[in-house]
């Protein structure tokens, strides 16, 4: 193959996380978004060292796996790959995808890992418990967007109306919203999207977040600084804004709607500037029992119903280990049970609180200071007292914790674990580790470390937190076999 050639051929598999395997006469290429048993035709954009890569161009031939989608916007939005699968077969093909990508690490240690079959997400639609919806158009010049960007596009923005992976009240706030700022328009007012090359404009994201178990709901206009003329004409419209959404016949209530000044030239939601529009800048949501303080930017698992699997899947790993300690003598001659747990990477304390009630104590570190504040206030009023949270690298931080691990949880983002902090953990010589990953990829890497030191992998499982996209959550469990 060459650069430039258009090719043809069959999708053999999908490899993470969203590479289709195509075998034509020429060879084999990895072209994205390509689905297994689709027939295909790709234009070949990377020949280097005999590996390949291809721009999807056309879909020849349907896979037999298809069945049709439910949402009108699939294979335009770039947010969903697998929609027109079956469910049962995109859950096969993202364990599929862990399967391979572990294999070559597992098999080099003695003993085999008991790889679990891959769980689903307890509801495979509505379930996103929060979206950062992008203004914007969907051709050059066309009329306003609100939505999702397309697939392989940075510009352009899909609405998004009818999306499946969030509920009615999403839809119904998308709407209000769109149809809000496109009425505005049409009068005249200066309500432009930011345009990411020139830097102009008002209108940046929508943020919509809603608890799963509590109902509540959080909304936020993002919008830069350059106001639509004067202050006054910026304060009636975000009144106008307000009293649309609060006019709402929704199943959730809406508890709090905020203003988001952001300036950033990246296309990222952040906040230079938050003002409380309505109601107040939090919402609770309820995991395994516990009730969770959640901000506008504060990290929470997307999925709140995936999330109690996935969380109760962890705890059952590593319960036991935390829990099944020798009894030893504090300093006053009590006799304690349970271990130190280091929750590492460890966002607003979920796991860490989680895991309390069975450990002496958890120390969670996180390099996020607002995630760490949330962790506080969420172990108190979750009446915990055995939870202390540390902002900071992890890298830097575990040289100053003075009270060692017996049992270290691992949640690192996505592009894993520092290598410099990863021999640390290693260094502790711990019996058990918990790995939680949301790339397993990165997983890959770090698991070949781990065996490299001494440890082996005995329990794995996939976790669908992220059903129709490309993502997967993966659960290891390591033990210590030789120092």
């Amino acid at each position: 193959m060459k650069k430039g050639q258009i090719i043809e051929g069959t999708v053999e598999r999908m490899d993470f996380p969203n590479k289709g395997i195509v075998v034509c006469g020429e060879g084999v290429c990895t072209v994205k978004n390509a689905l297994p048993g689709q027939k295909v035709r790709a234009a070949v954009n990377k020949a280097r060292n005999g590996r390949y890569e291809g721009r999807l161009l056309e879909v020849l031939e349907p896979s037999p796996l298809e069945t049709g989608s439910p949402c009108p916007h699939f294979g335009s939005c770039g947010g969903c790959t697998y929609l027109s699968f079956p469910y049962e077969e995109s859950l096969k093909i993202k364990e599929g995808q862990v399967r391979r990508l572990l294999a070559p690490v597992l098999e080099k240690q003695d003993e085999a890992c008991l790889f679990e079959a891959a769980k689903a997400s307890p509801a495979v639609f509505g379930y996103r418990n929060k979206m950062e919806f992008t203004f914007g158009d969907e051709v050059k010049d066309g009329p306003l967007s609100l939505g999702m960007h397309k697939r392989g596009s940075f510009y352009d923005i899909v609405s998004v109306t009818d999306c499946q992976i969030v509920d009615e009240d999403y839809r119904k706030i998308l709407r209000c919203v769109r149809d809000y700022f496109e009425e505005l328009q049409g009068q005249g007012a200066d309500v432009s999207f930011y345009h990411r090359l020139r830097h102009t404009g008002w209108l940046r994201h929508l943020v919509v977040r809603r608890a799963a178990k509590t109902g509540e709901i959080l909304a936020a206009l993002v919008t830069t600084g350059q106001t639509p003329g004067q202050t006054a004409a910026e304060r009636e419209i975000l009144a106008g804004f307000t009293g649309r959404l609060l006019a709402l016949p929704l199943d959730g209530t809406i508890v709090g709607i905020l203003h988001v000044r952001n300036d950033s030239a990246a296309d990222v939601v952040q906040s230079d500037e938050t003002t409380i529009l309505y109601g107040r800048d939090y919402f609770y949501e309820e995991l395994l029992g516990l009730r969770f303080k959640i901000s506008l930017f504060s990290f929470f698992q997307t999925n709140s119903l995936g999330a109690e699997l996935l969380y109760s899947t962890a705890r059952e790993y590593i319960s036991g280990c935390i829990s099944a300690s020798d009894k030893a003598e504090d300093e006053a001659g009590q006799k304690t049970v349970g271990k130190i747990v280091y929750d590492l990477y460890s966002g607003t304390g979920t796991i860490a609180q989680l895991m309390a009630p069975v450990a002496k104590k958890v120390i969670g570190v996180e390099i996020v200071e607002e995630a760490v504040e949330a962790a506080k206030r969420n172990a108190e009023l979750n009446g915990l007292h055995n939870c202390d949270f540390i902002a900071g690298d992890v890298l830097k931080v575990l040289d100053g914790i003075e009270e060692k691990p017996d049992v270290i949880i691992l949640d690192p983002p996505r592009d894993g674990v520092h290598p410099k902090a990863l021999s640390k953990i290693i260094d502790y010589g711990v019996e058990h580790i918990l790995y939680i990953s949301c790339k397993a990829s990165s997983l890959a890497r770090d698991l070949e470390i781990f065996l490299a030191r001494g440890y082996a992998a005995v329990k794995c499982v996939a976790i669908d937190q992220f059903p129709w996209t490309a993502g997967v959550e993966v659960i290891v469990k390591l033990e210590l076999v030789k120092r």
